[in-house]
């Protein structure tokens, strides 16, 4: 292999190699992505780990949160001896243990309309894994200004949603055209309110991270405007298509 990865690489990555969808292009464009990664909880935490696994060469981690208790059961980056710590510290050395490769930047903050557009500018694709609909719509909104490429999730129960949109393409529909901002709560799909299985987190931020490799490397087919609507308690998944309105 002589395009452009050395012999740790390739013994590191081996196993996606062989895929004949990644081979050495597909991992060099892995290596050369920065993906933000918005919220370091449940969806936050398998999307982040996931991504570094594979081998990407820049991620950002933004959370102002710290770690509790009641955190440990579905967020997977973090044990009980790290309660109270800073979820971005504890995620980024963690993350550091399993790839020492990737660049880890960490912003200890609240995503907020002040300082999303320095945050975000310099990333390609944003994993959007917050707990709540207004920063989605916040994200949502500027990764459309910012032609960013995003992949939301949202979880409660046994249920999960993710959606994938490329602002690039001006036909892509956003977020507001599923849900409408002015109607609906914070509570709707937050596992605060209505709970979670841990592994109902796992699976839908993995999806995520499997999204954002694939928009990374061009290959498979594309969520954009569509949902997948997991119930993993009746094990069921569907994928619902939606068009673009404008708002």
């Amino acid at each position: 292999m002589k395009e452009g990865l050395n012999k740790s690489q390739i013994e590191r990555f081996s196993r996606q190699l062989i895929l004949k969808n990644i081979g050495p292009s597909g991992q060099i464009k892995i290596l050369s992505a920065k993906v933000l990664v918005v919220g370091v909880g449940g969806l936050g935490c398998p999307a982040a780990e996931n991504l570094v696994r594979a081998g990407i060469g820049t991620i950002g981690l933004i959370d102002n949160d710290i770690i509790n208790l009641s955190n440990i059961h579905r967020q997977s980056l973090f044990s009980s001896k790290d309660i109270k710590k800073s979820k971005v510290s504890v995620a980024a050395k963690k993350l550091k243990e399993i790839n020492p490769f990737t660049k880890i930047k960490t912003y200890k903050t609240r995503l907020t309309k002040n300082n999303i557009i320095k945050v975000i500018k310099n990333y390609e694709i944003i994993i959007d894994g917050s707990d709540n609909f207004k920063t989605k719509f916040l994200i949502n909104d500027y990764c459309i200004k910012l032609k960013k490429k995003l992949i939301i999730g949202a979880i409660s129960k046994f249920d999960g949603h993710v959606f994938t949109f490329d602002f690039k393409d001006k036909k892509t529909a956003s977020l507001k055209n599923f849900y409408q901002e002015n109607k609906i709560a914070d509570d709707n799909l937050n596992c605060e309110f209505d709970g979670v299985l841990g592994t109902t987190a796992s699976i839908v931020g993995t999806t995520q991270a499997n999204e954002a490799l694939k928009m990374i490397m061009d290959i498979g087919q594309s969520l954009k405007n569509q949902i997948l609507i997991i119930d993993l308690l009746n094990l069921n998944f569907r994928k619902v298509r939606y068009k673009k309105n404008n708002f």
